[in-house]
């Protein structure tokens, strides 16, 4: 039995894929597949390659110099911490874009099954344990400014690196999925890291935990930490000096919304797109 198959969309690296697949048997094996190219494509193809190939410059000499500094030439403090497993987090995240660099010239995964899965693996923790630390540092600040001096006596170096340790155990156990459902196809001579999810409903499900682990859960933190310190700001009329601490954490909720809404909302959109 054959049959011919067409799948669309984009895959967890931002890059769209249109593919269809031909004499497709009935153990699902792929038997061949023909992409189809647009000038719109192209153009997403070589902004992609370009942005890729800037973050990795200066996403490891950056975090490089951040990880230099805060872990061997600054006093360890909690603040330190937490910007020390920031930098540390997207320091690995950069280094992984370099398999997709060769990945998005050549369109030939030649780095195998394990790689694959751990690149997967890797983007997706970046993106946990950055928003997971990015809220510990709303609720830090937070604490700080309400508890003050319990915040002084009770927050430690040892503490928040037991905080960062479980942002990262928990950004690991909401990862692996990605890794699971990645595999490698091999068809005529190339080789594609693809997402090989058994059924619609894992998909679902998968997509939905990231929207609310990933980003409403943390947001609601965010947002309502700042609209905290906000409010215990202009009850010590601290405010009516300055509006900087007001801009700084208006800006810092804004941005983080649109910054993550948008790939969330696209993903589910596109879900229910497929059903």
């Amino acid at each position: 039995m054959e049959d011919s198959i067409t799948i669309y969309g984009y895959d967890e690296y931002g890059d769209y894929y249109n593919y269809t697949y031909d004499n497709v048997t009935g153990n699902g094996e792929v038997a061949a597949f023909q992409t189809h190219t647009t000038c719109f494509t192209e153009v997403s193809w070589v902004f992609y390659l370009v942005v890729n190939v800037l973050i990795f410059l200066f996403g490891v000499l950056g975090n490089g110099l951040v990880i230099w500094i805060a872990g061997l030439k600054m006093k360890r403090t909690v603040s330190t911490t937490w910007y020390l497993s920031l930098a540390m987090s997207d320091f690995i995240l950069c280094l992984f874009i370099a398999f997709n660099i060769v990945y998005t010239v050549t369109k030939n995964w030649t780095f195998g099954l394990c790689l694959c899965k751990f690149n997967s693996f890797v983007m997706f923790f970046n993106m946990f344990s950055s928003i997971f630390i990015l809220a510990v540092i709303s609720v830090d600040r937070c604490v700080s400014v309400v508890f003050a001096v319990w915040a002084q006596n009770n927050c430690t170096n040892g503490k928040a690196s037991v905080v960062v340790f479980l942002a990262w155990i928990s950004s690991v156990a909401l990862s692996l999925p990605s890794a699971v459902f990645t595999n490698v196809k091999t068809n005529l001579g190339r080789s594609l890291c693809y997402n090989n999810y058994s059924d619609q409903h894992s998909h679902k499900m998968i997509a939905v935990s990231r929207f609310i682990g990933g980003f409403a859960m943390p947001f609601l933190v965010i947002f309502f930490c700042y609209s905290t310190i906000i409010v215990q700001l202009r009850t010590r009329q601290m405010m009516r000096k300055s509006t900087k601490p007001l801009r700084v954490m208006t800006t810092l909720i804004v941005t983080f919304f649109i910054s993550w809404l948008p790939y969330h909302v696209f993903i589910l959109l596109e879900l229910n797109q497929k059903n």
